[in-house]
């Protein structure tokens, strides 16, 4: 795979990101930065099997567009460096990091585009891409990559579910950014003649204006508002009947996480926390509900700022959120 001819830079996958406490050599390896296997994309198709790679979004040009709190290039590094010292209990899936994908001279359009010719490269090679941003604008990306593989088979419509306080709907005006995402999936696809189911969970009211909530439904957008995402079991359940008849409608499912999503109580590492948010307890429970589906065909966590970071707090919540993805994954 090649991305010379993009402006953007590619770095493969580096040893010091992955570091922790030592082990006693004379029984199996107990963490995550003695399991991880480091790769470079360029020679993914040479390996042998590989089931779930890492791959890092390493720009925050569209939160700066969106007038955010920059930081999030950094999530990726920070997000490695916390996986790396959690121990492991999984030994039955080959698990890699491939590096990062960066964003060079404001340049997010083309970072774009790379991020969604290397997310294409993995799902053709059969590998599960988990994704860690950067700014939410990846999932423009993570989709349009998503959709290139699957486009032209008989199973060939994708779902979106985007765990997030904002519906990310906002029409490109200028230029993108991080809230204009699912609104250009939307229309890119509308150009075709084609259409995208997209569910939003977790959107709060007084995070989104009322020319959102206008735009979701004229664009047939279903979604939960904050106060249906509990952890208890009856909200869980009338949650998960709602989704029923999405992941009956689609051959495969792509999820996004936004941390700022999250209550700033477990969260307060984002460009705009909240403490009206959901739980780590609610993402966990319905998580492992959609992967139990074998549906889910990729994952992104975005909008992680470490310089906002309390203890490194969200850093350890979507480290734990990519542990308990790679544990409860369904091939």
């Amino acid at each position: 795979m090649s991305l010379n001819l993009l402006n953007v830079k590619y770095l493969p996958a580096q040893k010091k990101y992955w570091t922790g406490r030592k082990s006693n050599p004379n029984i199996e390896k107990q963490y995550w930065h003695q399991e991880i296997k480091l790769l470079d994309i360029r020679n993914i198709t040479i390996e042998k099997k590989i089931n779930i790679a890492l791959l890092g979004y390493v720009c925050d040009e569209g939160v700066r567009r969106n007038i955010g709190r920059v930081g999030a290039a950094e999530g990726p590094k920070v997000i490695r460096e916390t996986l790396a010292k959690l121990p492991i209990h999984f030994n039955d899936k080959r698990v890699v990091d491939i590096g990062d994908i960066i964003c060079v001279e404001k340049d997010m359009e083309s970072c774009q585009q790379a991020f969604a010719k290397t997310i294409s490269t993995l799902i053709a090679n059969k590998i599960f891409p988990i994704a860690i941003g950067g700014g939410h604008d990846i999932a423009f990306g993570h989709f349009m990559g998503i959709r290139e593989v699957v486009k032209n088979t008989t199973k060939n419509k994708v779902g979106i579910i985007n765990f997030d306080a904002h519906f990310d709907l906002r029409p490109v005006e200028e230029q993108p950014n991080s809230g204009t995402p699912f609104n250009q999936i939307i229309s890119e696809l509308q150009k075709n003649g084609e259409s995208v189911d997209y569910f939003a969970i977790g959107i709060q009211q007084q995070s989104n204006t009322k020319e959102l909530f206008d735009i979701a439904k004229k664009k047939h957008v279903d979604f939960a508002v904050n106060y249906d995402c509990e952890a208890a079991s009856e909200e869980i359940k009338v949650l998960q009947n709602r989704l029923i008849p999405f992941i009956k409608n689609n051959d495969y499912i792509y999820i996004t996480i936004d941390m700022d999503g999250f209550s700033s109580a477990y969260a307060p590492g984002v460009s705009a926390p909240s403490p009206l948010g959901f739980t780590p307890y609610f993402v966990f429970k319905m998580l492992r509900f959609l992967l139990d589906t074998k549906k889910v065909i990729s994952l992104d966590i975005a909008e992680l700022n470490p310089s906002l970071d309390q203890d490194r707090q969200t850093a350890n919540l979507a480290a734990k959120i990519i542990d308990f993805v790679v544990l409860n994954h369904k091939f």
